[in-house]
C-alpha cells in the first residue's frame, strides 16, 4: 500500500511538472505576437533563423539561397550590391504606421507591409494610404496562424485568398503576390503550397526584437542592431506596431543613405 501511495505520488508530481512545462512553453509562444493563436507544430517544420558573422556580411540562414529558389522564396539579396529591402509586418494599428509612412515618404523609400486580416478590418485608410504612397502591400495570411501545422491545401489557400479578397475591396486594386510565413515558422509543403499560389515567400536577414509593445528597445539598442548588422542586399523586417520605428525611422534611412545603402522593392527578386 505505501509503494501504491509513493508510485501515485510520484506519478501527480510528474503530470504537474509536465503540466508547468506546456504552461511556460505557452506563454512564451503567446508572447511572440499578441495577435496569435498557438497552433501545434507538423513534421519536418522550420522556424526561420538566422547565424551572424562578421560585420557587414550577409548572415546565414537555415536553408540556402539555392535550397529556397526551389520554391520561389528569398530571404536576402545580391552580397555585392548595397542595396536594402524595408520590410514592415503590421498585425494590428496602434499609432505608430503613420510616422513609419511620413519618413518614407520624406527619404522616397519604398517599403513592402505584410498585413493580416485584422489590420486590413481595423486600419483601410492606412491601407489606401500604403498604396497611394507607392508602396507594397504583401500577404501575412489572415489569421496570423502557425502556417506550418495547416497541412490542406484548401485551408492554406483560404488564408491567403481571404487576404486578397479583403484588400481588393479596401483598395480596388490586386495584393502583391509576396508571402511572409507568421513568425517564420514554415515547412517545404507550406512553401510548394504558396508557390503554386503565384507567391514568392520572404523571410528575412535582418531583424531585432521590437514587437514587445511594454518593452521596446531604446534608439541606441536599435541602431546598435540594425547599423551593425547591416549589409549588401539586406531584406530587413520591422514591425509597424514598434513605437521605437517610428521615432527613429527617419534617422535610420538617413544613417543608412549615409553608409552608400539604396533601396529596392521585392519585385527585384
Amino acid at each position: 500500500m505505501k509503494n501504491f501511495k509513493k508510485l501515485a505520488l510520484l506519478a501527480l508530481l510528474l503530470s504537474a511538472a509536465f503540466l508547468a512545462g506546456r504552461g511556460a512553453a505557452y506563454v512564451k509562444y503567446e508572447k511572440l505576437d499578441e495577435w496569435i493563436v498557438p497552433a501545434s507544430g507538423s513534421a519536418g517544420a522550420e522556424n526561420w533563423g538566422l547565424g551572424f558573422g562578421q560585420e557587414g556580411t550577409q548572415p546565414t540562414g537555415n536553408a540556402s539561397v539555392e535550397e529556397l529558389q526551389k520554391y520561389d522564396a528569398h530571404y536576402v539579396g545580391n552580397s555585392q550590391e548595397k542595396v536594402i529591402y524595408l520590410t514592415f509586418d503590421a498585425g494590428f494599428e496602434n499609432g505608430n504606421t503613420q510616422p513609419i509612412l511620413d519618413a518614407l515618404k520624406k527619404h522616397q523609400v519604398p517599403a513592402t507591409f505584410f498585413v493580416v486580416g485584422h489590420y486590413l478590418e481595423s486600419a483601410p485608410e492606412l491601407v489606401k494610404q500604403m498604396v497611394a504612397d507607392g508602396h507594397f502591400v504583401g500577404n501575412h495570411t489572415y489569421h496570423h496562424l502557425d502556417m506550418s501545422s495547416i497541412s490542406s491545401k484548401e485551408s492554406f489557400e483560404r488564408e491567403m485568398r481571404d487576404v486578397e479578397t479583403k484588400f481588393k475591396e479596401i483598395t480596388g486594386t490586386e495584393l502583391a503576390r509576396f508571402y511572409r510565413p507568421p513568425q517564420g515558422k514554415y515547412s517545404t509543403k507550406n512553401l510548394a503550397m504558396a508557390k503554386e499560389l503565384g507567391y514568392d515567400t520572404f523571410f528575412w536577414s535582418l531583424a531585432y526584437v521590437d514587437w514587445y509593445q511594454d518593452k521596446q528597445p531604446t534608439k541606441e539598442e536599435a541602431f546598435k542592431k540594425l547599423l551593425g548588422r547591416i549589409h549588401p542586399g539586406a531584406i530587413v523586417l520591422l514591425h509597424s506596431t514598434s513605437k521605437t520605428n517610428g521615432e527613429i525611422l527617419d534617422e535610420l534611412l538617413t544613417k543608412w543613405e549615409e553608409m552608400g545603402y539604396t533601396f529596392r522593392t521585392l519585385e527585384d527578386f
